[in-house]
């Protein structure tokens, strides 16, 4: 219809087809589901009831369709299959992915037109399903989307959160935390399964029963209920599962007798408990409570998770005759997703020992021929150790077990290895701190698994050279790396279609996206005019429905022509966002001291930064705080505004969700009433420099920085986690690096704690310029005064940006000067495309499938 109205199609009668891929059959089956399956008031089918109500129901029928093959397939086959294991996925809007995986988004789009709504509007109503934080959760998504797209036998497994970690929202004060809404209404992607449902106890105590052998008995016990979320594979029938847990108690754990006595609180006790387990994602963990929750969300997960995986190895040996535990690795391979999911390792001893009756030595063995983990940090704080005195509370069972793999691993090695007697302290994997004896959940996941891998080529010389460096002696052919990778779909193909042709278009077939090395053969056409002309004009038409969507939402407007500047990902200090504020200010101070015609000569850039803090993060805030007084300034400067503009979060405007702002999740922005969803598909097609600034040696991986180099943008940045093989694959001539190497590092800390380190005076400007007053009252003492000093808590610039600042300013006089220079812009952006072959989640997957978890492709026919 023209002008998108809203009237329906008469010509589309409320017909069932569920599987008909013409857009007339399409339209009748939306019709259908809208009258049928309603879930709103008859009679209204504006863009919200659009998508909850019909749209969504009618892609589900396909993809229930596709499910259900898929799992019969794998029952009949009965394959090695991978169980993911991952406290937080990123999923993205699914109907997005569904109509793209699924090829049908032309059908859906003329059938929406039909039915007198556009299917850009329709998906606009979708909210993103809060289950993650951050590059964690969006790694596991894409692997679940390149685990179906290459066929192979793969669960996911997390849990479902009902409020997510938060919603951000900026006020005066600066960033405050609000929850999720995501469930407000309900997601038509998940469909409960009322038949998987598994008990899991907390606290408690162990009997020793006449034969000798252990029972965990007593304490609270929740039901563990299952949904499941489809996950296409891209043009392939095979559609796998994520299967998220919710908590529960039964109606006999309500007490109606205190209901009608009026203590209503007492009475839904266990209720009110089971409902605080999938509250939040990471609930706040200062108080033993808040570490008691943590610990039941992490053991909630595995223990519903291997229990499902146990009685599905069971349910299908079984039906060939009778299960052999001995079959079990070969059956079956658990990946943890870092260390959230160590108590993985334990539990199923317990399980195996307890209630399937094996010795330890065999359970040992199936455990540790199952499990491998992956590692993704260095940082201190991040790498788990939980207090042995709240294990002991909550799982008793499970410290005897833990004890028992700590004994014995220290007999092992004092046998076999006498020389690491002194680096015992720190490699075993309970630490008898008098004052405060924890367990090392790293130590643990090492010892238990049969593989552990770093999640980029630094990251993992890193894991071997220092943090295992001891465990390597004694197991070296244990430690592997596996580069993360992005899926080509979500990231350039659905988000970017006009990129997407014109690859199409150069390379003669379509098939790089599901083959992403086929880009390298782009780089032949990299001097190109008529490739030039083109991927100009795609790269415009991106940063001008990026422009045009901001003005419309906010009424501010910014220039296509200018450079397009982009940092989104967690606000931390060793991402260094308060480095590019930093040199945001000191460009605003320059340019404020220039003449208009002086002026006209420098680089026009559009900087956009956005994050969430963590809400106990002090610091993280302050930046936060920070980027918004700036803003505020930049913006409202009429000397400035043809040069220079902040976007990233304003007083006046108001936004909520700007953290997802981020290629790992989806922003909400709010600004007054109006929603403003400025998700990743349409930031970084129309991103140009992209920030990835961290202290060298800190970041694991990264993987923003893979889809902004996918779609043609340039990155400045430092030799820091997957940069370092960003850069080999796309040329150094591409990539503006600056700062510290990640082994020059420790030195450095050192030299400036011996007093050696000078200031470079355009930082000291910088500083002095906040210091001024110039950009409000706000007292930002605590966060400079951590840049300054030798050493100290919060003091001595751990993370060197005092010392990276001149050559990161270096560098971003490079960049203007580049961009002046439209045709090496142009040959740098195809180039950065064409290199990135190497960064899709399908070559990841493909690796841990042959080398880690021995699986093998099982296609639906």
């Amino acid at each position: 219809m023209e002008g998108g109205a809203k009237s329906n199609d008469v010509s589309a009668a409320p017909i069932a087809q569920p599987l008909s891929e013409d857009p007339t059959d399409i339209a009748s089956n939306i019709k259908y589901h809208a009258q049928y399956t309603p879930h709103f008031s008859p009679f209204k089918f504006e863009p919200l009831q659009a998508y909850y109500a019909a749209t969504a129901d009618s892609v589900r029928d396909r993809l229930i369709k596709q499910w259900n093959d898929t799992y019969l397939h794998y029952d009949k086959v009965n394959p090695k299959q991978t169980y993911y294991l991952s406290m937080e996925y990123l999923q993205g809007r699914a109907l997005t992915n569904a109509v793209g995986n699924l090829d049908i988004h032309n059908a859906y789009a003329d059938a929406l037109n039909k039915l007198g709504q556009q299917l850009e509007e329709v998906v606009e109503q979708e909210k993103d399903a809060a289950l993650g934080n951050g590059g964690l959760g969006r790694l596991a998504s894409c692997f679940l989307d390149s685990m179906a797209t290459l066929n192979l036998p793969a669960w996911g497994y997390g849990l479902r959160y009902r409020y997510g970690l938060f919603k951000q929202l900026i006020t005066k004060a600066g960033q405050e935390e609000v929850p999720e809404d995501w469930l407000e209404k309900f997601s038509p992607w998940e469909i409960v399964r009322h038949d998987v449902v598994f008990p899991i106890r907390f606290f408690g105590h162990v009997e020793v029963l006449p034969s000798g052998s252990r029972k965990w008995v007593g304490g609270e016990v929740l039901q563990a209920l299952a949904y499941d979320v489809p996950i296409p594979g891209y043009r392939t029938k095979n559609t796998n599962s994520l299967r998220l847990w919710e908590a529960k108690a039964s109606s006999e754990d309500f007490n109606l007798f205190l209901f009608n006595d009026g203590q209503y609180d007492a009475a839904a006790q266990l209720h009110s408990r089971a409902q605080q387990i999938c509250a939040v994602l990471y609930p706040g963990d200062a108080t033993e409570n808040g570490k008691l929750l943590r610990l039941k969300q992490q053991f909630f997960l595995c223990s519903a998770s291997l229990q499902d995986i146990i009685a599905r190895f069971k349910e299908r040996e079984d039906g060939k005759g009778s299960h052999q535990w001995s079959e079990f690795p070969k059956k079956v391979a658990i990946q943890l997703n870092d260390t959230h999911p160590t108590l993985t390792i334990p539990e199923l001893m317990r399980l195996l020992m307890d209630d399937e009756g094996l010795g330890w030595d065999e359970s040992w063995n199936i455990t540790t021929r199952t499990i491998a983990y992956t590692n993704h940090t260095v940082l201190p704080e991040a790498l788990e150790k939980w207090s042995q005195a709240v294990m002991w509370k909550l799982l008793p069972r499970h410290m005897e077990i833990i004890e028992e793999i700590d004994k014995r691993f220290v007999a092992t090695i004092m046998s076999e290895r006498p020389d690491l007697e002194n680096k015992m302290p720190s490699m075993r994997i309970l630490d008898h701190n008098a004052t405060k004896p924890v367990v090392h959940m790293a130590n643990l996941c090492v010892v238990s698994s049969h593989t552990v891998n770093g999640v980029a080529q630094l990251h993992s010389d890193i894991l071997k050279a220092e943090l295992f460096a001891d465990y390597v002696s004694v197991w070296p052919t244990k430690f592997q790396n596996k580069t993360n990778g992005i899926t080509p779909r979500r990231w350039i193909r659905f988000c970017s279609p006009e990129l997407s042709h014109i690859i199409t278009k150069w390379l003669k077939t379509d098939q790089w996206v599901t083959n992403l090395e086929l880009l390298a053969n782009l780089r032949e056409f990299a001097d190109n005019s008529e490739l030039h002309a083109e991927w100009e004009s795609a790269k415009m038409a991106n940063k001008q429905r990026l422009a045009q969507y901001i003005l419309h939402v906010t009424g501010v407007s910014i220039d296509p022509n200018s450079l397009f500047d982009i940092q989104v990902k967690r606000i931390h200090e060793y991402k260094r966002q308060l480095l590019n504020i930093l040199g945001v200010i000191y460009r605003y101070k320059k340019l404020k001291g220039m003449s208009p015609e002086e002026r006209k000569n420098t680089t026009p850039r559009t900087v956009m930064i956005g994050g969430k803090a963590f809400a106990t993060y002090t610091n993280a805030k302050r930046i936060v705080k920070l980027v918004t007084d700036v803003g505020d300034v930049v913006n409202s400067d009429p000397d400035v505004n043809d040069y220079l503009k902040i976007l990233g979060w304003t007083h006046d405007i108001c936004y909520e969700d700007i953290s997802v702002l981020s290629s790992s999740e989806n922003h909400f922005p709010v600004f007054g009433n109006l929603p403003m969803k400025i998700g990743p598909e349409m930031l970084i097609p129309g991103s140009e420099l992209s920030q990835h600034i961290s202290t060298a040696g800190m970041e694991a991986s990264g993987t923003s920085n893979m889809k902004f180099a996918l779609n043609g943008c340039l990155i400045i940045g430092t030799l820091d986690g997957a940069n370092v093989e960003i850069r080999e694959e796309i040329g150094e001539d591409n990539f503006f690096l600056f700062g510290a190497t990640a082994d020059e590092v420790p030195q450095l800390r050192k030299d400036r704690e011996n007093g050696l380190f000078k200031p470079d005076p355009r930082f000291e400007e910088a500083k002095q310029f906040i210091r001024s007053g110039a950009f409000g009252t706000y007292d930002y003492n605590p966060l400079l005064e951590s840049l300054e000093g030798n050493s100290g808590y919060g003091r001595g610039d751990y993370f060197l940006v005092g010392h990276d600042f001149p050559s990161y300013m270096d560098a971003q006089a490079r960049i203007d000067e580049a961009y002046k220079d439209r045709k090496r812009w142009i040959k740098m952006s195809i180039l950065s495309t064409s290199g990135s072959g190497k960064f899709s989640s399908d070559r990841t997957i493909s690796q841990y499938a042959k080398e880690i978890w021995n699986i093998a492709e099982c296609r639906v026919p």
